[in-house]
Formats: C-alpha cells, sequence, structure tokens
C-alpha cells in the first residue's frame, strides 16, 4: 500500500479491515475495497504481527477463509481481470494477512 501504483497493476484490491493510516484514497488508486476477506478483528487484535504467532495465525485465518462468501467474490473477481493486485498496508511483507490470503486462493485454483 505504501509503495506508488504501477500500471501493471491491474485491478487493484484492498484486503485489509482498517483504512491504512497515512494513505489517501487517491494514493491508493484501488478498484475495490474488500473488507470481508481480512480476518476478524478479534483475530488480527490476537494476532498483532507478532511474528512467533504466525504458524497459529495462518492456520486460524484460514479457517475463517474456507467457504466465506468473501472469498467466492474474490475468486470471481480474479477470473474477471487479467492482473489482480493485492494490496495490504503490513510493513512486514513476510508475515501478514495478505501472503495468508494469496496462498489460500492459489490453492483453491490450482485445484
Amino acid at each position: 500500500m505504501y509503495d506508488e501504483p504501477a500500471k501493471s497493476d491491474g485491478f487493484r484490491l484492498l484486503t485489509e479491515r482498517l483504512w491504512p493510516r497515512g494513505v489517501s484514497k487517491e494514493r491508493a488508486a484501488l478498484d475495490r475495497w474488500m473488507k470481508g476477506v481480512a480476518p476478524s478483528h478479534e483475530l488480527r487484535k490476537w494476532f498483532d504481527h507478532d511474528p512467533e504467532k504466525w504458524q497459529e495465525f495462518n492456520e486460524r485465518y484460514r479457517k475463517e477463509l474456507f467457504g466465506s462468501e468473501a472469498v467466492e467474490e474474490l475468486l470471481d473477481l480474479i477470473k474477471q481481470h487479467e492482473t489482480v493486485t493485492i494490496v495490504y498496508a503490513s510493513k512486514d511483507q513476510a508475515h501478514n494477512s495478505t501472503m495468508v490470503l494469496k496462498e489460500f486462493l492459489e490453492d483453491l485454483l490450482n485445484n
């Protein structure tokens, strides 16, 4: 989210429950904000970006995603667009909900 948008991004999608601090809607250049695929408030607060909780967060978040109507809606969007860029606000590029969501979607799309 803090990187500048690129033309190669295609359809830009924010998958955070909260709007990123200090980022205007114009600067974000989003096509859609899907709060429904973000982790629940409870899970997000429990995780608190603690890498020590990463594995359990990953498992809990996947359980929330499984069978979610929001995931079905997201899969439809992915199928409608040649390129979809999922945008996130976390500064930790390895331990954030979007990485879990990306792997979850790849598993669904490749099976």
